[in-house]
């Protein structure tokens, strides 16, 4: 029996819950980068670092199950850009990997010994594991825009024919820099409400200033390279949306500017950039005035509208090619099978409303400021 949802509904479906997976990586896994990226810059002394690394000692772990359930999703969804992603940024993704393993060592042992080196050189690692994914995660996107230097043969087996260091282009490296400075933003926009007044929050408020401002003007400069800089792809002929998945079905052509095309064709997108400039100004502003669930808003709106700005640019290419972009991937001819996609939705509608609910539930009981008293008392704390 044929699924309810015809093939079309489904990959467009999938295509949103790819976003929302990224987006929900990124508010919550987001400001414990961020936090971390900050730990050696407003933390001075043992005291305050732990009371840092304790703003995001309870909830990070189930925070970065979101990146768990972003690379299942694309596996299961999205087979071919599984595929052609993972093995080409396979030296990329080994690094972000490399620095996501320092951060549980980082929080198990800093504070098993009192050693001042032992722990600052954890401190260092922590923001490592902080700083590299970030900047990673935005150059891999940054190549995303530009293409990706890959090719499908008629056998549909991908070649990835870049290097580690290709990766890193001028624009790229915007990229890369605007996703530091909008988790940074999230961070500190998170210690302003989760530490308590005093010389750690006012210099995380002073970072988070200068993080809105960096995104503010990234994402400007970013802008401003796209449509000046020839980036772009269009296609010739859409591969059939209810139709087998086979990339070499349709075609593609490089377009310069042609990542402003859907901005032409449906005004209402433009929501999505407009959101990526005011959210990091209304953080700016809750941060300058003391409102700090505004600057937490804000920083949220932000990094929602700079996601939003780079899936709506693109629709409906995932992965284009740019040495061969007849081979890019779209929405409609990267996806599993009908079934699949429909059964998979099935369980995605059973079980995603149990993790927000629990994820609710579990920030609602953790709510409330950390203090440097309760780091000292605490046996519990890192």
């Amino acid at each position: 029996m044929a699924p309810p949802i015809d093939y079309e509904t489904l990959r467009l479906i999938w295509w949103l819950l790819m976003g929302v997976l990224l987006i929900g990586f990124t508010l919550t896994d987001g400001f414990d980068l961020g936090t971390a990226a900050l730990l050696p810059f407003v933390a001075k002394t043992d005291a305050e670092r732990r009371l840092v690394i304790n703003s995001i000692g309870a909830t990070w772990e189930g925070n970065q199950v979101w990146f768990i359930l972003g690379g299942g999703a694309i596996f299961a969804a999205w087979p071919f850009v599984y595929a052609v992603s993972f093995s080409g940024f396979y030296l990329a993704m080994f690094l972000v990997l490399a620095a996501l393993i320092l951060r549980p060592v980082g929080f198990k042992y800093r504070s098993k010994k009192p050693d001042a080196a032992w722990r600052a050189r954890w401190d260092w690692a922590l923001f490592v594991g902080g700083f590299v994914p970030a900047l990673v995660f935005g150059v891999a996107v940054g190549n995303v825009l530009t293409g990706i230097p890959f090719r499908l043969d008629s056998d549909l087996r991908s070649f990835y024919e870049g290097s580690l260091l290709g990766l890193f282009h001028p624009f790229s490296l915007v990229a890369g820099l605007l996703s530091v400075a909008m988790v940074v933003l999230h961070g500190a926009s998170w210690l302003a409400i989760k530490i308590e007044h005093g010389v750690v929050h006012d210099r995380a408020r002073a970072f988070g200033q200068v993080a809105a401002v960096a995104s503010i003007l990234l994402f400007a400069l970013g802008g401003v390279m796209v449509t000046t800089m020839g980036y772009g792809f269009r296609l010739t002929h859409a591969a059939d949306p209810l139709g087998p998945s086979n990339p070499l079905l349709s075609g593609t052509v490089a377009a310069p500017g042609a990542w402003l095309d859907n901005y032409g064709a449906h005004p209402w997108m433009l929501i999505a950039p407009v959101l990526g400039f005011a959210g990091p100004l209304l953080a700016w502003l809750g941060i300058r005035t003391g409102r700090e669930l505004l600057a937490f808003g804000g920083s949220s709106l932000g990094a929602i509208g700079i996601i939003a700005t780079v899936g709506l640019s693109m629709f409906p290419f995932i992965l284009p090619s740019s040495i061969d972009p007849a081979s890019s991937l779209t929405v409609w001819n990267a996806s599993s099978s009908h079934v699949t996609l429909f059964i998979m939705l099935a369980v995605t509608v059973l079980l995603l409303p149990i993790v927000l609910l629990y994820t609710a539930w579990v920030y609602k009981v953790l709510f409330g400021r950390i203090t440097l008293r309760d780091v000292d008392t605490n046996p519990d704390y890192y």
